[in-house]
């Protein structure tokens, strides 16, 4: 008797997990969300443009949910992703204009711009500057080398904000020059 009950869970469990994917108990992240709910409605308008756009981008969201150990990924990763899609697209926009294809980076122009509704908002110049500045007061005066300064500097900010809303090139420029400036 015990070992058909013990079966039976285990059968129940089994199919809870294989179903966990469309029925979540958790709560989906609300990137996550926002993205299904675009392509849902992209394929009622019958849009075939964004629902493929979208759906490389959740391709690329649930292969990270696959290689997570957790599970799903977080909307901090998702943004991640989201960002490293628009940046190729971006790239690859430049590249097929030095090439004179203008048709296939007009292509890839629409999916920018689909890719951007998605992506939350950059931290301006100024805001960088503030969580930088506050970060160097709290930083040891003689911190040498500046190599090694700069390396504390990005451990505590990362620290403080998410990856995905900071432009790395302008916080290296400005870490740089505040560092250099204190000096």
């Amino acid at each position: 008797m015990l070992a058909r009950i013990i079966q039976r869970q285990a059968r129940c469990s089994a199919w809870q997990m294989s179903n966990a994917r469309w029925n979540s108990t958790v709560a989906d992240s609300d990137l996550r969300t926002r993205i299904m709910g675009e392509i849902k409605s992209a394929m009622k308008n019958k849009d075939t443009f964004t629902s493929m756009t979208l759906r490389s981008v959740l391709s690329e969201v649930y292969n990270a949910d696959k290689a997570a150990p957790e599970g799903k990924i977080t909307s901090e990763k998702i943004a991640t992703i989201l960002r490293k899609a628009f940046e190729r697209r971006t790239e690859a926009i430049s590249k097929f204009q030095a090439a004179s294809r203008g048709d296939l980076a007009e292509k890839e122009l629409k999916e920018v711009e689909i890719i951007a509704k998605f992506l939350p908002p950059v931290l301006t110049e100024a805001e960088v500057d503030g969580i930088l500045s506050s970060i160097l007061a709290k930083l040891p005066a003689g911190t040498n080398p500046p190599q090694r300064a700069l390396g504390m500097v990005f451990k505590e900010f990362y620290a403080q904000v998410d990856k995905s809303r900071v432009d790395a090139e302008l916080l290296k420029r400005r870490a740089q020059a505040l560092l250099q400036a204190r000096s």
